[in-house]
């Protein structure tokens, strides 16, 4: 039985980027043609060596270190006569993920004994789309989970602590920007601003190098989230161009507004410290806690890397997590949900701890709520709190529209803080709507809500589970999740339990203490009620969201990102600006309307002198453009968001 060709060693940013930068102009016309295929015809030696052959003569071979990933020139060869400037060498680096530089190395600075890179709490899921849903230091959720979901192009966006909860770390004083970061910032937004003017059509593997090249300059420059941003992109490029099933457009656009932003506040000298980010997780004495699992979740990242996250929260309501991810792709998402917690030799897996708790002493936590696995760290097991108990217990009693309202509130108010936090509700099954499932909050005058799957990766159960509870309409259950921010109404749950007094509710055993791990536990006939109940009324309606005109800006920033400048700019001669974007006038969008006009506008601007040459061929007033009327149409759609949250939506199955 042919098994397929192996999983590709991740390739270090950079690694890629020098390799691509030394093939002659004529070599890098041949990069994208060379790229295809080639994983297919990838072998796996027994030293755990892969190698691609090319013709008779070039057998290119990559050797990943320790880490799983090359992370060196030295570590890719070929056997031709020009090695190491020759065009296989590159397109075998080419067709490898992209290896994620923050789980490239150990960001507790004091590992447990016995801990190897990647686990334990001093690494992250990898940023999306995701999917979320990051260790990376922007954490997103901008994401991914996201974001971009499991499986997806994208990094999973990090589960992050809710806004305000854990430790009151605060922010390590930065000094201002240097020359050398304004340079690399500068020149990050240039290739950015190229990247997007070449679009998915036309942004192969010379444009990502490009992209690539000016990323690592930047994380030398101390600007790692710049770096981590540039990443998303060429992820999300290669995921386009790939065609991959995961792939989400809407994805691509975020990515390029969030690179465009940064690099942009970046390069004019008018960013706080905070965007630069950190390389590194820091760690700081946390004292001693006592934490009670809330629920886990799958991490699955585009680059090869798999885990787990356990949600916890602590008796003041502060949330934390514990996380164990790892190079291994789905197998290794798949067992971590019953791998042993690295943390402070605690007698746990992370299915215990999900239902269990921790007192720990000398804790070691992050800004972002994490748990360090550090030397002084010392924790015992506790017995776990069922979610009709506190602190649990708090997070199904205040409203999901006030609980969304306010995560929004403080992303407005801190663009750069906290991700999205984790909310409770108790929900009432309408029924399906495709792979997701419609519910509505038990509550007067509650809108519909749509619970999509956290981790749609048909290996892992999320959705079968979803589809499972759709079965069963008018079923009373305890939902917790992350709220998509990015979506009208829409919950991404990970864990979900009966309804205290409830007659027609989960019937779940007793060792699951109450909750089922949508990623990771498999719900059964046996776990539902029989017999049938009042289903709630789901009577047709629009899709605030959906329905509002401002679909016609979104369409042409996608275009934008799918064709590149090309595509705009012939959108600009097919449709006169007052026929086009009437009717967002019509609806008040008067500045979206504007946006999108003088975005078109700039596109098909491209004057020349009298021999046909371009005159200003800098891409900068289009991308200034173009992130300009995106900025306004992401505000635009967040107040939609908050606002489908708190009205009785209808929506039609």
């Amino acid at each position: 039985m042919n098994a397929g060709p192996p999983q590709l060693p991740p390739v270090a940013p950079e690694v890629l980027a020098e390799a691509v930068e030394n093939l002659t102009a004529r070599l890098r016309k041949k990069l994208d043609a060379a790229i295809e295929g080639c994983a297919a015809g990838a072998a796996r030696g027994d030293d755990g060596a892969v190698t691609f052959r090319f013709g008779e003569d070039a057998l290119v071979t990559l050797r990943p270190g320790p880490d799983g990933a090359v992370t060196a020139a030295d570590q890719a060869t070929c056997t031709c006569l020009l090695a190491p400037r020759c065009l296989h060498r590159a397109a075998a680096l080419g067709a490898a993920p992209l290896a994620d530089p923050d789980l490239l190395a150990q960001p507790d600075p004091h590992p447990a004994p016995g801990a190897g890179a990647g686990t334990g709490a001093g690494s992250g899921p990898v940023s999306g789309p995701d999917a979320g849903v990051e260790s990376s230091p922007e954490s997103d959720a901008d994401a991914d989970p996201a974001g971009g979901p499991a499986g997806g192009s994208g990094a999973v966006p990090a589960p992050t602590a809710a806004p305000g909860s854990g430790p009151e770390l605060g922010p390590d004083p930065a000094p201002e920007l240097t020359a050398a970061q304004l340079g690399a910032a500068a020149a990050l937004r240039r290739a950015a601003a190229e990247a997007l003017a070449a679009g998915v059509t036309a942004g192969g593997a010379v444009v990502q190098a490009e992209l690539l090249r000016a990323a690592h300059t930047a994380r030398l420059a101390g600007l790692p989230r710049a770096e981590a941003a540039a990443l998303r992109v060429v992820r999300g490029l290669r995921a386009a161009r790939d065609r991959s099933g995961g792939h989400r457009l809407a994805d691509l656009t975020g990515a390029f507004r969030e690179l465009l932003h940064t690099a942009g506040l970046l390069a004019s000298g008018t960013a706080g410290p905070a965007l630069t980010g950190t390389a590194r997780r820091a760690y700081r004495p946390g004292g001693s806690l006592r934490v009670y699992g809330l629920c886990r979740e799958p991490v699955l990242s585009a680059t090869g890397y798999g885990g787990v996250v356990t949600h916890l929260l602590a008796a003041d309501g502060s949330h934390y997590s514990v996380s164990d991810v790892r190079p291994g792709g789905l197998a290794r998402a798949r067992g971590a949900g019953s791998a042993s917690v690295a943390l402070g030799g605690a007698a746990l897996d992370h299915a215990g701890l999900a239902r269990g708790g921790l007192r720990i002493a000398g804790a070691t936590v992050s800004a972002d709520g994490r748990l360090g696995a550090g030397r002084g760290v010392q924790a015992t097991p506790l017995r776990g709190v069922p979610w009709t108990e506190e602190p649990a217990a708090a997070l199904f009693a205040r409203p999901a529209a006030e609980a969304v309202a306010a995560q929004l509130a403080d992303r407005d108010a801190d663009p750069d803080g906290a991700g999205t936090a984790l909310l409770g509700c108790e929900v009432a099954v309408v029924g399906a709507a495709g792979e997701d499932l419609l519910v509505r909050e038990v509550r007067a005058d509650a809108p519909l809500l749509r619970l999509r799957a956290a981790h749609p990766h048909p290996e892992l159960p999320h959705t079968a589970n979803l589809r499972r509870i759709a079965a069963h309409p008018g079923l009373l259950i305890r939902v917790l999740g992350r709220p998509d921010l990015d979506r009208a109404a829409t919950l991404r749950p990970l864990a979900v339990g009966p309804v205290p007094g409830a007659e027609y509710t989960l019937r779940l055993p007793e060792e699951w203490l109450g909750r089922a791990d949508l990623g990771y536990d498999v719900l059964q006939g046996s776990h539902f009620p029989s017999g049938a109940a009042t289903v709630p009324s789901a009577a047709e309606g629009p899709d605030v969201l959906a329905d509002s005109p401002l679909w016609r800006v979104r369409r042409l920033l996608e275009s934008g990102v799918a064709g590149g400048r090309r595509a705009v700019a012939e959108a600009a001669r097919t449709a006169e600006p007052l026929t086009a974007y009437g009717p967002l006038r019509r609806a008040g969008f008067t500045a979206a309307a504007e946006l999108a006009a003088a975005l078109a506008a700039e596109a098909d601007r491209r004057p020349r002198d009298p021999f046909g040459r371009l005159t200003n061929p800098s891409p900068d007033a289009y991308a200034h453009a173009w992130l300009a009327a995106s900025i306004h149409l992401a505000a635009a759609e967040r107040s939609l968001v908050a606002a489908s949250w708190a009205w009785s939506q209808e929506v039609s199955l």
